[in-house]
């Protein structure tokens, strides 16, 4: 064998150590640190026990053997039960994560329709109506109340017929006349004057509504249960 073909050998050997060496100054470099942390968790965790001891002192009384004993087969029977509540606890927790995103959605909607709404001035006319019931509870008795509850039927029948259009032209049509009159300077009339415009066609067909009216109400008079 030739003197290059050994010295190559020798420094392959010399390579091999060399990185032999490094491998056991890391291994005890290592080594080393898991001792420290070993040192370091060793006091750590004899302060934790001695922390432990001190703190169960005071709860020692109170606690027996035996019930840990009690406690952990109590848990073992019921670990299905157990379980389960965790695996509703994540279904609840998925659900909560899936309805997050909705329920803000929501809330902002929420928030801009109040927003809307107190710009429209909903706000104040409630606020307002506040205000006339308060008056209207102060000003009526509880027995008013009752009346008005046992006569309502009729209220609202009444109104109602007060809002068909032809009763609301009448009355727009009365309310129009009466406005055109000029209060201040009204006629004078003699009862000769007045025996004149009675023969007026105006004046007969006044007079025939009035008395088809009256005739009209006295016939509904005569017809109520009160009176028959």
């Amino acid at each position: 064998m030739s003197e290059t073909a050994i010295q190559n050998q020798l420094d392959e050997i010399n390579r091999k150590l060399d990185l032999i060496s490094s491998e056991l100054v890391e291994v005890a470099r290592q080594r080393a640190e898991l001792d420290d942390l070993k040192k370091d968790l060793t006091l750590v965790a004899r302060d934790v026990f001695n922390s432990s001891v001190t703190e169960l002192e005071d709860v020692a009384p109170f606690v027996n053997t035996g019930d840990f004993l009690h406690l952990i087969k109590k848990i073992l029977r019921n670990i299905n039960t157990i379980t389960s509540l965790f695996e509703q606890l994540e279904n609840a927790l998925d659900f909560y994560r899936d309805a997050k995103p909705i329920g803000k959605s929501l809330f902002n909607d929420l928030l801009e329709l109040l927003d809307q709404l107190d710009r429209q001035g909903y706000f104040v006319f409630a606020k307002e109506m506040t205000t006339i019931l308060r008056n209207i509870i102060s000003h009526f008795s509880a027995e008013d109340i009752r009346l008005l509850a046992d006569n309502i039927v009729s209220i609202l029948e009444t109104a109602k017929s007060l809002t068909q259009p032809e009763m609301l032209q009448t009355v727009n049509n009365a309310v129009t006349v009466f406005q055109s009159l000029d209060t201040e300077n009204i006629d004078e009339y003699s009862p000769w004057r007045v025996l004149r415009e009675i023969n007026s066609p105006e004046m007969r067909r006044g007079l025939g509504f009035a008395m088809t009216f009256l005739k009209n109400i006295s016939n509904v008079q005569d017809e109520l249960p009160n009176n028959s």
